[in-house]
């Protein structure tokens, strides 16, 4: 096997690489991306590292980016809980994984742990193939974590007015409203107090938590606070269906499933480890032959 020491890979290179997080075992990203790299006439071997079956806790990372250098690993990918404590685990992180606080990419180069941020992109992207013109006056988001962080950059991004932040530790939202503002301007991101008070008010509700994965199934809030005037996105992509998709639809609401943010960020990812170009529309169709499309 040869592990390229710089980017691009060129016809023949073999890839290795992983994904590490908690309950991850019904995840697409290895297909996507071994589908891909065959495509482009690479070798590539995708490894998930479930935390979850392995039994192992968040301070086991250290020594997995350890092993994964050592056994020549080209990249991971990293997802819950792991995003915001890989960080102080890597030697440089892009400007995007700087001002998101999070990191769900990792190149592994020259003896160097480089942290990227793919899923700010990935969800901006899926969101408007899936919800073309949506109002983004006021938006309501469950989740301040990692991937929390990324939507509200990309929402913020996108043109949204008025973003209100909620979380179950409301220090991390108020954390993450400070930062926004700090980036978008005084007054685009604040915490919010009651949720159903917002939810009235509001254009679209973005679900960014675990809550509703085959892990974590269930509802991350009342159903009964859901009204038609709302579009609700969701980050949750396995199952593709979620319940709160399911509860959106019955209300009248426009939804737009995890896929697409799935897609995009896979396709920028495999840019970052490779240096190769994907073929977006070839990724979103494998995507969608695994089980289920990309349609709203």
């Amino acid at each position: 096997m040869r592990f390229p020491s710089a980017a691009p890979y060129s016809r023949g290179d073999s890839a290795l690489l992983g994904l590490i997080g908690h309950g991850i075992g019904l995840s697409r990203t290895p297909a996507m991306h071994e589908a891909e790299a065959e495509a482009l006439g690479l070798r590539c071997v995708y490894r998930l590292i479930d935390l979850a079956a392995l039994n192992l806790g968040v301070e086991a990372l250290p020594e997995l980016l350890l092993a994964a250098e050592r056994m020549g690993f080209t990249g991971l990918n990293i997802t819950y809980p792991c995003k915001q404590a890989v960080i102080p685990l890597l030697d440089e992180l892009s400007e995007e994984a700087k001002a998101l606080g999070a990191v769900n990419t990792v190149v592994l180069r020259d003896g160097r742990r480089v942290g990227h941020n793919t899923d700010s992109s990935g969800f901006a992207e899926g969101f408007r193939r899936l919800l073309p013109g949506a109002p983004l006056a006021c938006v309501v988001q469950l989740g301040a974590g990692g991937a929390g962080s990324a939507v509200a950059h990309a929402l913020l991004a996108m043109g949204t007015g008025q973003l209100i932040l909620f979380d179950h530790e409301a220090a991390r939202a108020r954390s993450l409203a400070q930062a926004l503002c700090a980036r978008f301007g005084t007054g685009r991101a604040h915490t919010g107090a009651e949720l159903e008070q917002a939810l009235a008010g509001a254009d679209g509700l973005v679900h960014a938590t675990p809550t509703g994965t085959a892990a974590h199934p269930g509802l991350p809030l009342s159903a009964r606070l859901l009204h038609s005037r709302l579009w609700v996105s969701e980050i949750v992509y396995f199952p593709l269906d979620t319940e709160l998709l399911r509860q959106a639809r019955e209300r009248g609401c426009r939804t737009a499933h995890g896929g697409g943010m799935a897609v995009f960020q896979a396709a920028h990812a495999f840019r970052l480890f490779t240096g190769l170009e994907p073929d977006a529309a070839r990724m979103e169709a494998h995507f969608a032959g695994l089980g289920g499309g990309l349609a709203a």
